[in-house]
């Protein structure tokens, strides 16, 4: 029998409130809105010397660093085909048909992802958080998975595993 170690961590500092809309059914767009996201980040891996997976108070550290610069922001999706974002140094104007917004630069975030739908923001997420285990911690885990929670009982999962 081989053995599987996990850890994970789902605090109520793992959570933020964001704007967004996203564009769906090949041509439309929502209405913009937000929501309370809650993130939980599970990680599997072979016991170290210390006798566990991986530290938890560096796990939720990394995780919250990331989750925090989505905080209180708009999030936009760069790379999304109907939605045209225009980043300048004061402001970023957004269009999608005849509908225009117009935010100030300083209360977005600009990711680099087709739409901000929960899956895309949990693989986003993941990568950021597995970018900084190898870069603060020499860490690559197993497995990594990334849960978003939209509102209650609607989430997506992301899963990475090492090849």
């Amino acid at each position: 029998m081989r053995e599987r170690y996990t850890v994970r961590v789902s605090k109520d500092y793992l959570i933020f409130c964001s704007g967004h809309f996203i564009s769906y059914e090949g041509d439309k767009c929502e209405r913009l809105h937000g929501h309370n996201y809650r993130t939980a980040v599970e990680i599997e891996g072979a016991l170290d010397e210390n006798h566990y997976v991986f530290d938890f108070i560096a796990l939720k550290t990394r995780s919250k660093a990331i989750t925090d610069e989505l905080d209180h922001r708009m999030m936009l999706a760069t790379r999304n085909r109907l939605i045209r974002v225009d980043a300048g140094e004061t402001r970023v104007e957004v269009r999608y048909r005849d509908r225009e917004w117009v935010f100030p630069r300083g209360d977005c975030v600009l990711l680099p992802i087709e739409n901000t739908t929960a899956e895309l923001l949990a693989r986003y997420i993941g990568g950021r958080l597995l970018a900084d285990l190898q870069t603060h911690h020499q860490y690559q885990p197993t497995v990594l998975r990334v849960e978003v929670e939209e509102t209650i009982g609607q989430f997506a999962t992301y899963e990475w595993r090492a090849s």
